[in-house]
């Protein structure tokens, strides 16, 4: 394979891996801003830490990097082949010996004798550095507890020294001379692990190129810098490829990256149906239909002249003017006709519930991820389809698909068990900034999706609501009333609103989310307003819930269709 490599030129830093799909630079980047809903810089060293690319697309990385293991592995060799720990170890526990026939002073107190007489007993460090935390420092016996906590921790080094490695030679050590072998004996163990690592996963980032500088001839060093900056070079061809745009502050996450990880949620969640052998590809429904499919069938009275296949109805008339005689006038036996498909459209509104209960465990996270998966497979697969979300907490708000991925749970501003309050939204010096923003506001959220999807030239029209509980705000004319515990005139708001997008053919589908403070009141009203509208109560959550979401749209579609 090297041969014919070299022989059509390949380079694996330009072209990659023929068998690997080149890494994921963006589903890092988006998780975090899922998870904070702010966008975060990514520096360049950042994001070759982050990343593991395929060790075969840098050349020449296996070979310097095991050039600069052999000559760590030979300095550690001849560390241990030099000297012996023995004569140290005695060395340590004198000093220890020296500093410990101390008392403290009488005026300390008995408690205090006692404690001192236990820790310096069992070498407790820090039960001693919490007695010297009592002192005075300038005090005589504050200065003499010093030496000895300098010299029990030296003690415990060296025996973890001599624990450690096993040391052959015959070179007496030092005590400072032993803490500097100690040093670097760590700083070689360090390295040969993010060598191996850089290795094995190609990242030359994570190596310490100051520590490795003590051990490595100048060419080594070089060869490894070059190495570095062919990772830097390729990670910045990658994220060029997958919307990474370069800025003086760090790599951002552009509209195309975004594209890239709906791409592959996608994958994913249609990856898992079918390992699970649930089945993406059912037949098409044909009809009478806007899109031709290749095959044809006779024609029947009533299809459409548009979908007439020309071609192979003149060669019907031929065969049969040839095999019967007669007029060249067409036949209704000899006309065919293109099947086709239907496609009809969706429209759905997306209601996220952003309210402050949501930030418990991480349900706001699976909600945006799931409102970018069905995103990405409308703009896919169904580009005739129309999809808006809806922001639920207190109020109400029309979010793009560029801003789902920002929003964020309202924070808890009040805490007190009984919450009965009322603003007056018609009051211009109200405004959003003055409301505590955290509370569910289900009516005024079904009612600005009810008012998007008015508008929609098809009758297939639904809402899909994300909530974890009850409604607790609704509006009464212009007077937004926030009520905890729920009250029943926010119910009975709620559901009039319901009533309301039945009325206008809108199907409300409830995907009741876990919570901890979840109860039987909570899934009864979610079943009462499916019950008034017609619609359906799904319960599902956490890692789950875009997979869910995303299947059963595309298994509704089909219904719809048929």
């Amino acid at each position: 394979m090297a041969l014919v490599h070299t022989y059509l030129g390949y380079d694996p830093i330009r072209f990659g891996s023929p068998n690997e799909r080149p890494p994921d630079l963006v589903s890092g980047a988006m998780d975090h801003l899922l998870t904070f809903g702010r966008p975060r810089a990514l520096s360049p060293e950042e994001l070759a830490k982050a990343i593991r690319l395929d060790p075969s697309q840098i050349r020449g990385l296996g070979p310097s990097i095991d050039a600069l293991k052999a000559l760590l592995e030979e300095r550690r060799r001849k560390l241990l082949e030099t000297y012996e720990t023995s004569a140290v170890r005695d060395d340590a526990e004198r000093r220890v010996r020296t500093h410990a026939d101390i008392a403290p002073p009488d005026s300390l107190g008995k408690r205090f004798a006692r404690d001192f007489e236990a820790a310096r007993a069992d070498e407790n460090i820090p039960a001693l550095e919490r007695l010297w935390n009592r002192l005075d420092e300038q005090s005589p016996f504050a200065q003499s507890l010093l030496p000895l906590l300098r010299d029990i921790a030296i003690r415990y080094e060296i025996e973890q020294l001599h624990a450690t490695w096993s040391f052959v030679g015959r070179e007496p050590l030092s005590v400072e001379r032993a803490i500097e072998v100690k040093e670097e004996l760590e700083t070689i163990e360090r390295l040969l692990k993010q060598l191996e690592e850089a290795r094995r996963n190609a990242r030359p980032a994570i190596i310490d190129m100051e520590a490795l500088s003590r051990f490595a001839g100048e060419t080594e060093m070089e060869g490894l810098r070059g190495i570095q900056r062919q990772v830097n070079e390729l990670l910045r061809r990658l994220a060029e490829e997958q919307g990474l745009e370069s800025t003086p502050e760090g790599l951002r996450l552009t509209p195309k990256a975004m594209r890239v990880y709906q791409s592959r949620l996608l994958e994913k969640i249609f990856g898992d149906l079918q390992a699970s052998r649930s089945g993406r590809h059912q037949g098409r429904v044909l009809g009478d239909g806007a899109v031709e499919l290749p095959s044809t069938r006779a024609y029947e009275f009533g299809d459409s002249p548009a979908n007439l296949d020309l071609p192979q109805t003149m060669t019907n008339a031929l065969l049969r003017q040839a095999r019967e005689g007669g007029s060249r006038r067409w036949k209704a036996e000899d006309m065919e006709v293109h099947r086709t498909r239907n496609t009809p459209k969706c429209a759905t509104a997306l209601i996220l519930d952003m309210s402050g209960s949501m930030r418990y465990g991480g349900q706001y996270v699976a909600v945006k991820k799931m409102a970018l998966a069905l995103d990405g497979l409308i703009r896919r697969e169904y580009p005739g389809d129309h999809l808006e979300f809806v922001e639920m907490y207190t109020l109400a708000r029309r979010r793009g698909a560029g801003e789902v991925a920002e929003l964020m749970p309202k924070p808890v501003s009040i805490f007190e068990p009984i919450v009965r309050l009322r603003a007056d939204m018609s009051d211009p010096t109200i405004t959003e900034s003055d409301l505590p923003l955290h509370f569910t506001n289900i009516q005024r959220s079904l009612e600005l999706a009810r008012q998007l999807l008015a508008s929609r030239d098809t009758p297939n029209r639904q809402v899909v609501l994300l909530t974890d509980g009850l409604p607790t705000a609704h509006f009464e004319e212009e007077q937004l009333l926030m009520l905890y515990p729920p009250d029943p005139r926010t119910e009975e708001a709620t559901l009039r609103e319901a009533q309301r997008c039945r009325r206008e053919g809108i199907v409300l589908n409830i995907i009741l989310l876990p919570s901890w403070n979840q109860s039987d009141e909570d899934v009864r009203f979610a079943h009462r307003m499916a019950e008034t509208t017609g619609g359906r109560v799904l319960f599902t959550g956490g890692s789950d819930l875009d997979r869910f979401v995303v299947w059963d749209y595309v298994t509704r579609r089909r219904s719809i269709i048929g």
